[in-house]
């Protein structure tokens, strides 16, 4: 009796705390800003609030907006071996037969990349620039002169820099799955869109997390990908439900769920927050060019964590 006591208790917080959640943020859609705020605006309405925004006319002033072109890619960076996750399904970092399957990381010329992404070569496979840990400043620094190192009003607003800056090129094809990361992100589109798909951290009781068995995609001789497991890693927390079409039968729960939909276009820079899940498509070459912010491990991400053990403790009784 006790326990069925604590489970009524548990799922009555899990009923009440995403509703008062979303009834304090009182966000339907996510609004978007004609200018970019000073440091002490942007931090006290956007980041302590933890509520995203589309930033329009930041970033007018980089030389990116008119250069980046796929032919000026082309001159600059040329013949330069890069990191490119190559998949059969455009999902690196997702969930596939019951496996958190990775991408094969190859190391390839850009220019190489380059036509595929112009259609000069056809290849079965997906193949997406999109290493992080700051790839723009370790394998494309003939890029950073275009844009900037950091935000200046962000990096004023958080009193710190960013610990990664991040350059992202790739196929339409090339979807990033629903996840969570520990960043205040600023994301920059270059050129072409991308589209965000965009829950709150309070709808984690909606959201299904499950340990998967970490691996990797490989080549084979033969040229089709083999799905070989990292035996001595541990188990991965993913999710495996793909938002765009929810199997609501597998997960009823996420019928409770409040998504909030954007698309980013060229010139404009989403304020994505600490915590909030996103999936994200792209148009066909879309370039886009991100900074990482460390979060503060404050009252918010401790709110985070109870949820997540509240939630979890559901599952378990």
């Amino acid at each position: 009796m006790a326990e069925g006591a604590a489970l009524r208790a548990v799922r009555s917080c899990l009923a009440v705390f995403p509703r008062e959640a979303r009834e304090l943020g009182l966000m339907e859609s996510v609004p978007y800003l004609d200018r970019p705020p000073s440091p002490l605006e942007f931090y006290r309405e956007w980041v302590s609030p933890n509520k995203p925004c589309i930033i329009q006319n930041a970033i007018n002033h980089w030389p990116a907006l008119k250069k980046w072109t796929l032919t000026y890619l082309r001159e600059v960076v040329g013949p330069k071996v890069v990191s490119v996750a190559v998949t059969p399904n455009g999902y690196a970092d997702a969930v596939f037969q019951d496996r958190f399957v990775m991408p094969e990381e190859r190391q390839m010329p850009f220019m190489d990349f380059l036509d595929i992404m112009e259609k000069k070569v056809t290849s079965p496979n997906i193949f997406y620039v999109q290493k992080q840990c700051s790839n723009l400043t370790e394998e494309f620094p003939e890029l950073v002169c275009d844009v900037q190192p950091d935000i200046p009003w962000m990096s004023e607003a958080l009193g710190k820099k960013p610990d990664a800056v991040n350059f992202w090129l790739g196929e339409s094809a090339a979807v990033t799955s629903l996840h969570k990361d520990h960043y205040e992100n600023l994301y920059c589109v270059i050129s072409g869109e991308k589209h965000f798909l965009l829950h709150p951290p309070s709808d984690r009781p909606f959201i299904p997390y499950e340990l998967y068995q970490p691996a990797t995609y490989h080549v084979s001789e033969g040229g089709s990908f083999e799905i070989i497991d990292e035996k001595t890693a541990d188990k991965v927390p993913w999710i495996s439900l793909d938002p765009l079409n929810p199997n609501l039968e597998q997960y009823p729960q996420y019928a409770q769920a409040k998504p909030l939909q954007c698309t980013v276009k060229a010139g404009e820079m989403l304020y994505l927050p600490s915590l909030w899940f996103h999936h994200v498509q792209q148009s066909h070459g879309c370039i886009a060019v991100n900074y990482w912010y460390d979060m503060e491990y404050d009252l918010k991400y401790s709110y985070y964590q109870l949820l997540d053990c509240l939630t979890n403790a559901v599952k378990v009784l």
